[in-house]
């Protein structure tokens, strides 16, 4: 199944590196790729969140390679992998250990092909690891998750736990609704990056994105 499912990735993608972290080079869902503009049932994939870069993923990986010293020699886990761009980050900046986690069979598979192109071993699972205590971890990543009023309640308070158990939140997201004001009164805004024209294109015209650090509550 691993097998079909990457070939069906590769078919129906492109290696680009318009975005925000043009050294590493990914396959997504492009303009010149004929599913950019397939209507509804036209696409073999039921839903190919991970052939696109979202906003927070490309700050949370431009963030992390910018500052190798956030994961080097650390144990990283990628929540919500997607295309795996953060993992890839991580690993290239010398993480210890590298796991990217993500529901979506397919999202597995599009990372597993995106580290082989980027030269790097990073692990994957399926599990849902949301709620959980993540005690072999030291740096949780989340990307553009906040996009769901429930889930982004049940996601914060998962991670506040984690942050008071002693481990490093980074949170890619350039602006959606879940990150409430009341939640952004508890993360730190590390950096703010200008989105790319085409990923503006992409990302329903979102012309910034943000990657945040959980600190202490207030």
């Amino acid at each position: 199944m691993l097998r079909d499912i990457s070939a069906a990735i590769i078919r129906h993608t492109a290696l680009s590196r318009r975005h925000l972290t043009p050294e590493l080079v990914l396959r997504l869902i492009t303009p010149e790729c004929p599913l950019w503009r397939a209507k509804e049932g036209e696409s073999p994939f039921r839903d190919p969140f991970w052939a696109f870069y979202w906003p927070g993923g490309q700050a949370t990986a431009r963030y992390i390679l910018d500052n190798q010293d956030l994961v080097k020699d650390r144990n990283v886990l990628d929540i919500g992998c997607g295309c795996g761009a953060g993992s890839i980050a991580a690993a290239k900046m010398k993480a210890k250990y590298v796991l990217a986690n993500d529901i979506d069979h397919h999202a597995l598979a599009a990372t597993h092909l995106n580290a082989n192109l980027n030269g790097v071993l990073i692990d994957t699972s399926s599990k849902n690891l949301i709620g959980t205590k993540c005690e072999e971890f030291n740096v949780i990543l989340i990307g553009d998750m906040f996009y769901d009023e429930d889930f982004s309640q049940t996601l914060f308070k998962w991670l506040i736990k984690l942050h008071e158990a002693g481990k490093t939140i980074l949170i890619g997201d350039p602006g959606r609704h879940g990150l409430t004001e009341k939640r952004r009164r508890h993360v730190q805004m590390l950096a703010e990056y200008k989105m790319p024209r085409e990923s503006q294109e992409e990302n329903n015209g979102f012309t910034k994105t943000k990657v945040w650090k959980l600190n202490k509550l207030i």
